[in-house]
Formats: C-alpha cells, structure tokens, sequence
C-alpha cells in the first residue's frame, strides 16, 4: 500500500491517494473482507472517519478502523463489528502520527462464477460506494 514520504507528510502540500484491501471482518457491515478501498493519505481526519492506521504494537501491518473519538494521546479507534475486536480496546489510543490517511471510496469485487448481463450491469452500478462518517448511511449503501 503506497503513502506519502516523509517530506510530504501532512503537513505538505502533496496529498496521495492509494489503494488498499480490506482482509477479515473487523468492520462489518461497512466494509466486508475482498473489499478494494480508495484512500487518501494526509488527509485530514474527523470524529467518524474510517482510516488506515499503522497497528500500534505491529508497525509493518496496516488496519482499518473507523477513528471515534480523538483524545489525550491520539486517536481511539474501534472496528464497526464489535465482536471482531483488534481495535482501541485491545491497544489504547493510536498516536497521531501512525493515522495514514482517510478511506474515501470503497470498491467491491465482481462476484467470481456471475457472468450474466444482468450480473454484471447490477455490480457495475453498486461497486463504488463513498464511505461517510456517519456509519448508518455506510451501512445503507453498502450495496451487500
């Protein structure tokens, strides 16, 4: 997953956008597990946003967390499928500095096994979904 040099941080004047994969099912029913996410790094975040973030204890692996709350320390983040865990609960706050950038877009998979026209013309209008802070309208256009 490619991310800003360190020049550009978020301070700079550059801001990239990327492409990750969502893997298991920490944040069902917004995200699901073969999801392709648009993301879009320095970007600034707010209470509700889904991120990327570098796992606090596990700096090589990357999440996806939706950012609830920010607090002394950095950001407390949680995954939208309470039983799933890896999040805030588990680690505390995640510095500031370890929130990469901000998921804009989320793409799902062309189902493998459907190639009918109407297969096809139904997931080529529900693929490109935008994820909005407010995790009730992510959940209703998740298009599942």
């Amino acid at each position: 997953m490619p991310e800003p040099s360190q020049e550009n941080g978020r301070a700079g004047a550059a801001k990239a956008f990327g492409v990750a994969e969502v893997t298991g099912p920490s944040m069902v029913p917004t995200l699901h597990h073969g999801d392709l996410l648009v993301v879009h790094y320095g970007a600034r975040i707010r209470p509700g946003d889904v991120v990327v973030l570098r796992h606090p204890f596990q700096q090589d692996l990357l999440v996806v967390k939706r950012a609830t709350e920010r607090r002394e320390g950095g950001w407390w983040v949680l995954g939208d499928n309470s039983y799933a865990g890896g999040d805030s609960t588990d680690y505390g706050t995640v510095p500031e500095d370890l929130v990469l950038g901000r998921v804009r877009l989320r793409l799902r998979p062309f189902p493998v096994g459907q190639r009918s026209p109407l297969a096809l013309a139904r997931w080529a209008l529900s693929a490109a979904r935008p994820v909005f802070s407010d995790r009730s309208a992510s959940w209703r256009l998740r298009a599942r």
